[in-house]
């Protein structure tokens, strides 16, 4: 599915749309973390490559985002109808609830609409 490992930029028509959804993946992780305690998500930080869609064979992007130690710690991906899904990595315990773990923060949605939630873990 990936055309090529090489580093694109994304279409200009996309960058608003990424914005969009970084700004969303953002909101989430302040929610679920300690005060201050949060990633910073940046969107120049994601690395894209250009894919294409096997279902209908048009173009679409697919980002990963990056710790210091070069571990994947995020993902965005932009399908050809501009559908996409993102998971960024928060691996703490929620602030709130010591009965949850938190794994991850997910936002998927289109143009019109965008969904977010928590990918929460019972704790042992």
């Amino acid at each position: 599915m990936v055309a090529g490992a090489v580093s694109e930029r994304l279409p200009p028509e996309l960058a608003l749309l990424v914005e969009r959804i970084v700004a969303a993946l953002q909101r989430e992780a302040v929610c679920y973390t300690a005060t201050g305690a949060a990633p910073k998500i940046e969107p120049s930080a994601l690395q894209f490559v250009r894919v294409i869609d096997p279902g209908n064979q048009q173009p679409g992007y697919e980002g990963i985002w990056r710790n210091a130690r070069h571990d994947r710690c995020g993902s965005l991906t932009i399908n050809s109808d501009n559908s996409f899904f993102a998971e960024y990595d928060l691996f703490c315990q929620h602030p709130r609830d010591p009965r949850w773990f938190v794994e991850m923060v997910t936002v998927w949605g289109n143009d019109e609409s965008l969904r977010c939630e928590a990918r929460l873990i019972p704790c042992v």
